[in-house]
C-alpha cells in the first residue's frame, strides 16, 4: 500500500490543462471592452489594456468559465456574458486558485499568479442587488507577466 500524499505534494499535483475561451482588453477605466481573438502580452501587460504598465501585480486578470456559470446560478440567471466581469481572459478546465504562487504558460506567454481579483462595487451595478456578493470568491485571479508572448483563443493553460 502506498504512502498517502503530503499536503505539499497534493498542492503541486495539477495535471489538468485549461483552455482560453475568451479574451478582452479595454483602453481606459469604464471603457467598453474590446473582445479579441488574440492579444500580445508585453512585459508591462496586455497590449491595448489600460492596466498595462500600471501595476505588475495586476497586469492580466483571469476568470474561470466555471465560476461565471456559478455566479449565473447564484443570481438565478441562465447565462452571464463574460464581458460583465471585465476580466481579460476567461479559461475553462483548470482551477485558477490552484495556480497560487505558480508560473503558468498560455500560448507563448508565461504568467504568474499574484493574487485574487476581488469584485468591485461595479458588480452591483452590472448584476443588480446582490451582484457583489454573488461574485465574491468567484472573481478570478491577477497575474504578472514573466515572459511576453501571444495568447489566443483555444490556447492551453499549462502549469510550469
Amino acid at each position: 500500500m502506498s504512502e498517502p500524499l503530503t499536503l505539499k505534494q497534493l498542492i503541486k499535483n495539477l495535471p489538468q490543462k485549461g483552455r482560453v475561451e475568451w479574451i478582452s482588453v479595454r483602453s481606459k477605466k469604464r471603457a467598453p471592452l474590446n473582445i479579441i481573438d488574440r492579444v500580445s502580452v508585453l512585459e508591462q501587460g496586455l497590449e491595448g489594456d489600460h492596466y498595462a504598465g500600471r501595476s505588475g501585480n495586476r497586469s492580466v486578470t483571469l476568470i474561470q468559465q466555471e465560476h461565471i456559470d456559478a455566479v449565473a446560478s447564484l443570481l438565478h440567471k441562465n447565462k452571464i456574458d463574460p464581458a460583465d466581469f471585465r476580466r481579460n481572459i476567461v479559461v475553462s478546465g483548470i482551477n485558477l486558485l490552484a495556480l497560487k504562487d505558480r508560473e503558468f504558460k498560455i500560448g507563448t506567454a508565461t504568467l504568474k499568479m499574484t493574487g485574487l481579483c476581488h469584485p468591485c462595487s461595479r458588480m452591483e451595478e452590472v448584476f443588480g442587488s446582490g451582484g457583489y456578493n454573488a461574485v465574491r470568491g468567484h472573481g478570478g485571479i491577477n497575474a504578472s507577466v514573466v515572459t511576453p508572448g501571444i495568447i489566443q483563443l483555444q490556447d492551453k493553460v499549462i502549469v510550469i
